[in-house]
C-alpha cells in the first residue's frame, strides 16, 4: 500500500470520527434541551409610575429572558399583570397562572419572577402559594433573589416576604396621608370625577398638575333634576322614590357618562353623596377590603355645590326616614295622626300610642314617651298626653298661626333675599348652558366649512368627530331645556297662591282619613316636641315655601329636622289634661 493510499484512509477515518462526535454532541444538546426546566414567567407592575421607571414590564421581561437564556431554560408561558396590587390574589392573570400550574398537566416546572414582591407582597400569601405550587411540583424562582430549599434559605425567603409586606404597608400609609392632605387643601386626587363635575387645572408644580373639581353645566342639570324628582316630583306631583326616578330617567333616554342605563344603586349613591351639597368626602372605603371605614376617618373639603346645601340636607333626611329600618310600613298606615311627628322633648324618643281604661270602662288613648315605656325612668322620666286633645291643639294652632294668608306671607318674607341669590345663580346656569350650546354649534359650523371648502374629507374619522360634537350639542340643549322649563326660584308666592294654599291645607288637615291628614301635616311640619310645659311645632321656611309652590299637586314627603318657622318663644302652651 502506497503512502498516498494510507493517508487517504486515515483522512476518511478522521472524518468519520468527527462526524460521530458531532452527532453525539447534537444528541447531547437535544437531551439537554428536552430535560431543561420549562418556565412560566410572571410580570407585574402596580402603578403607572412604576411602569415609567426601572420596574416596567419590558425591563422585567428582558432581564428574565436573559436569565433563562444564560441557564438554558425554556420559556413556555408568559403572564402579564399591569396595574395590579400584589397585596392580595385578586388578579386575573395570577389566578390563571396558578390554575394552569395546578391542573395536573404539568405545563411548566418553574415560575420565574423578577423578585418575590412581584409575586406577592403579603408574607402569608407568598408562603401559601409557594407551598401550593410545591405540592404540584412547581417551584417559584426569583432572578434577583436566588434562594435554595434548605431551611436557612426558606427562612430567608420568609424574612424577605415580611419586609416586602412591611414596606408595602408603609408606602400605602404615606400615600394615603399625602392624598388626605391633598383633599384638605381642596384638590382632586385623580380618577374619574363624580357625575356632574369635571376637573380643571388649579396649580402646576413642576411636572405635577394639581386639579380641582368644577361643575359640568350639562351633567349638573341632570343631577338637579334627580334631586327635584326626589323631593318634589314632576310638576309638583309629589316626591318620587329612587326606583321611580330610575324609570323616569331611562324612559326619557337619559344615560350615564358611559352610555349605560341608570340603576337604583347608582341613583341612590348620587342622592346620598355629600359632594353635590358642596362637601367632597374622601377615605370612606378601604381600598383593599372595600369595607366602609369609620366616619371619624373621613376627610372633607369644600367644592362647588350643584345642590343647595339646605336642599341636600332635606334629601338626606328623606332618605333616612324612608329607610324601612327607620320608618316601618305600619307607621305610614297607622290610624294615629301624629305618629312619626310627635317626640319627647326630654329624651328625643318618639311618642307612641298607649291606652287606658277608666273605672267606668271608658277607654282613653294617650301619646306616651316610648323610652319611658320601654326602659323605665332610667331612660326618661316620661310623660303622657291625651291623644284627642293633642291632635286638636296641634291642628288648630297650625290653622290659626301658620295657614292664614297674612301669617304665611310674614313667615316666608325672610326668604326674599335668599330667593334673589337663587335667581342669580339660576341665571348664571342658563348663561353657562347657552354658552356651551353656542360653542358646540360653532365647532360644527367650522367642520362643515372645512368639508365644503375641500380642506377636509368626509372620512370615517371626521364623521365620528361630527357625531361626537352633535351629541355634546344635543346634551347641552336638553340640559338647557330642562333648566328653562323649571320653576324660577322664588316664583309662585303671590297673594292669591297663599290664599289657595291656606284654604287647601285647612281642609286637608281637618277632613279625610287619618293617614291622609298625617301626610299633609308632615309636608309642612318636621316634628312636634312634647314636654311638661309646652308643645313646640317645628318646621322649615324653605320647606313651607316649596309646599306653597307645589299647591294642589302637593304630595308630601318627610322633611328635615332643622328648626325654622316656629320658634320656642311662640310655641303653643300645653293644655291642661
Amino acid at each position: 500500500m502506497t503512502d498516498i493510499e494510507t493517508t487517504d484512509i486515515e483522512a476518511k477515518r478522521e472524518a468519520a470520527r468527527n462526524a460521530r462526535r458531532r452527532a453525539g454532541a447534537q444528541a447531547d444538546r437535544a437531551v439537554d434541551v428536552a430535560s431543561a426546566p420549562r418556565a412560566a414567567i410572571y410580570l407585574r407592575v402596580s402603578t403607572g409610575r412604576q411602569a415609567e421607571h426601572d420596574l416596567s414590564i419590558p425591563d422585567q421581561k428582558a432581564q428574565t429572558e436573559a436569565w433563562l437564556a444564560q441557564r438554558g431554560w425554556r420559556m413556555v408561558a408568559e403572564y402579564v399583570e399591569p396595574g395590579a396590587s400584589a397585596t392580595d390574589d385578586k388578579r386575573p392573570e395570577f389566578q390563571r397562572m396558578i390554575e394552569r400550574a395546578c391542573d395536573g398537566e404539568r405545563a411548566f416546572d418553574v415560575i420565574i419572577v423578577h423578585s418575590f414582591s412581584r409575586f406577592f407582597r403579603d408574607a402569608f400569601g407568598l408562603e401559601f402559594y409557594v407551598r401550593k405550587l410545591a405540592k404540584h411540583g412547581v417551584k417559584l424562582v426569583s432572578i434577583t433573589q436566588e434562594l435554595g430549599d434548605d431551611p436557612a434559605q426558606v427562612m430567608m425567603r420568609q424574612v424577605i416576604a415580611l419586609f416586602d409586606e412591611y414596606q408595602s404597608k408603609e408606602n400605602a400609609k404615606h400615600v394615603l396621608r399625602a392624598m388626605q392632605d391633598n383633599v384638605r387643601q381642596g384638590y382632586w386626587n385623580g380618577s374619574l370625577p363624580p357625575y356632574g363635575y369635571i376637573t380643571v387645572e388649579a396649580e402646576r408644580r413642576g411636572a405635577r398638575v394639581k386639579k380641582k373639581l368644577a361643575i359640568d353645566p350639562v351633567e349638573a342639570e341632570l343631577v338637579r333634576t334627580m334631586f327635584k324628582l326626589f323631593l318634589e316630583g314632576v310638576d309638583g306631583s309629589g316626591p318620587l322614590g329612587v326606583k321611580k326616578i330610575v324609570e323616569w330617567l331611562n324612559t326619557r333616554g337619559h344615560r350615564t357618562r358611559l352610555g349605560s342605563r341608570w340603576g337604583v344603586g347608582r341613583v341612590h349613591a348620587m342622592l346620598s353623596n355629600p359632594v353635590y351639597g358642596g362637601r367632597l368626602r374622601f377615605n370612606r372605603i378601604d381600598s383593599r377590603t372595600r369595607r366602609l371605614k369609620s366616619a371619624s376617618e373621613y376627610v372633607y373639603c369644600d367644592v362647588p355645590a350643584i345642590i343647595d346645601p339646605a336642599v341636600f340636607e332635606r334629601a338626606q333626611t328623606l332618605l333616612w326616614r324612608r329607610n324601612p329600618r327607620v320608618t316601618p310600613p305600619r307607621t305610614a298606615t297607622a290610624p294615629v295622626l301624629l305618629t312619626g311627628l310627635a317626640v319627647c322633648a326630654r329624651c328625643g324618643g318618639s311618642m307612641t300610642l298607649r291606652t287606658g281604661t277608666s273605672r267606668s270602662g271608658q277607654v282613653y288613648r294617650y301619646y306616651s314617651c316610648a323610652s319611658f315605656m320601654g326602659k323605665g325612668r332610667t331612660a326618661c322620666k316620661g310623660h303622657s298626653i291625651r291623644m284627642d286633645k293633642l291632635d286638636t291643639v296641634v291642628t288648630q294652632q297650625l290653622i290659626e298661626r301658620l295657614l292664614e294668608p297674612e301669617r304665611l306671607a310674614d313667615t316666608l318674607s325672610a326668604l326674599s333675599g335668599r330667593n334673589a341669590a337663587k335667581a342669580a345663580d339660576f341665571a348664571q346656569r342658563i348663561s353657562a348652558l347657552q354658552e356651551q350650546v353656542s360653542t358646540a354649534e360653532d365647532r360644527l359650523h367650522r367642520l362643515y366649512r372645512l368639508v365644503e371648502e375641500g380642506s377636509a374629507e368626509a372620512d370615517d374619522l371626521l364623521k365620528e368627530r361630527l357625531a361626537a360634537i352633535r351629541a355634546e350639542r344635543d346634551a347641552a340643549k336638553a340640559a338647557l331645556d330642562r333648566a328653562v322649563t323649571g320653576k324660577v326660584p322664588g316664583s309662585g308666592l303671590d297673594p292669591s297662591t297663599l290664599v289657595r294654599f291656606g284654604q287647601m291645607m285647612r281642609e286637608r288637615l281637618t277632613t279625610g282619613e287619618i293617614p291622609f291628614r298625617r301626610t299633609q301635616m308632615a309636608s309642612i311640619v318636621d316634628r312636634i316636641e312634647i314636654d311638661e310645659q309646652a308643645i313646640r311645632i317645628v318646621g322649615r321656611k324653605d320647606v313651607l315655601e316649596q309646599a306653597v309652590i307645589a299647591g294642589d299637586a302637593l304630595s308630601p314627603g318627610v322633611r328635615s329636622f332643622v328648626r325654622g318657622w316656629r320658634s320656642r318663644q311662640v310655641s303653643n302652651l300645653r293644655p291642661t289634661v
